[in-house]
């Protein structure tokens, strides 16, 4: 049978390739009130994130929080920020590089952030150019939330309908549950407890919280965090308290509430509690000094009590 030939004039046909997409929440790109300001904007104008109409919302956001949560903010990453730059972009960073390694050829790996830079167009866009015609699109959240997973990829989405000839896209599913991820909380949990010298007498597990509306809406993110503690308890033979952190406005958010739950375990007497915070993986940046701290602050100084934080 004749080979077809390909025609001299023929634009060069690229090898094609499967993509690897590691989808991280965002930072700004500098711990300054400009670059904060910029990134506050299009993180909370997602509709995804804050479900207030936008004829209300954006003049509060806009007139109010744009003008004096960036100062703040700046301060606040500035406690945390590297040499490298910001923790949660080299951490996704090293991320991508480590999964690249581990898989060889089989994919082309890189990272994105949702919100910021390098942003889910421009790598859609590069893979792409290199030849990906299948690209996984994997969120880096265990817990399944409309502000997080779903903003990830109706991002994606919006960057293909610009597209004439789209790549074919999948989705990781959210792995609250997966034995792995279990196992890996575990270990890094067990491994800061055995560099304790003393023995806990609560486990405090906090998640990133949510508005309650959330959960009434049907978005299972309250499910999933308490299957993952659950699975996590059972992991490790011991119970664990858990709450939600960060809470932001007046609604009413997910209970039982961090700082509440450490005001509560100092009155009961508890002196010793490490604090195990799970959120984005990896953790988000800002709030991974600032707000532990804080916390502890608190709780010494309702019990001149022991409070080390636990990363997972």
């Amino acid at each position: 049978m004749a080979v077809m030939q390909i025609p001299s004039d023929h634009p060069p046909i690229k090898q094609p390739k499967t993509g690897v997409l590691l989808v991280n929440l965002g930072t700004p790109d500098a711990p300054t009130p400009s670059a904060v300001k910029r990134y506050l904007k299009q993180f909370l104008s997602d509709r995804r994130v804050v479900e207030i109409p936008p004829l209300i919302w954006q003049p509060i956001l806009r007139g109010i929080i744009l003008n004096t949560r960036p100062k703040k903010s700046a301060a606040a990453y500035a406690k945390v920020w590297t040499e490298k730059g910001s923790p949660l972009a080299w951490h996704t960073a090293a991320q991508a590089e480590d999964l690249a390694a581990r898989i060889g050829d089989i994919a082309d790996v890189r990272y994105a952030m949702r919100y910021g830079q390098p942003s889910i167009a421009r790598q859609l866009q590069a893979m792409k150019d290199d030849g990906c015609e299948r690209i996984l699109i994997a969120p880096l959240y265990p817990q399944y939330s409309g502000a997080t997973t779903a903003t990830v990829m109706d991002e994606a989405y919006r960057s293909l309908a610009a597209m004439r000839w789209q790549m074919a896209l999948r989705s990781l599913p959210p792995y609250y549950d997966d034995p792995a991820y279990i196992a890996a909380l575990n270990q890094s949990i067990e491994g800061a407890l055995a560099a304790l010298d003393f023995t806990p007498d609560v486990i405090l597990a906090s998640f990133h919280g949510m508005p309650e509306r959330t959960l009434t809406l049907g978005d299972p993110y309250h499910c999933h965090c308490r299957k993952t503690a659950r699975l996590l308890s059972e992991a490790m033979g011991r119970p664990l308290e858990v709450s939600f952190q960060s809470r932001f406005g007046r609604a009413k958010w997910l209970e039982p509430a961090t700082d509440a739950t450490l005001q509560r375990l100092a009155r009961e007497g508890a002196k010793k509690s490490p604090f195990s915070r799970r959120a984005s993986h990896p953790i988000a940046s800002k709030h991974w000094k600032s707000w532990p701290w804080r916390a502890s602050i608190n709780f010494k100084k309702r019990a001149a009590r022991i409070l080390p934080i636990c990363p997972v």
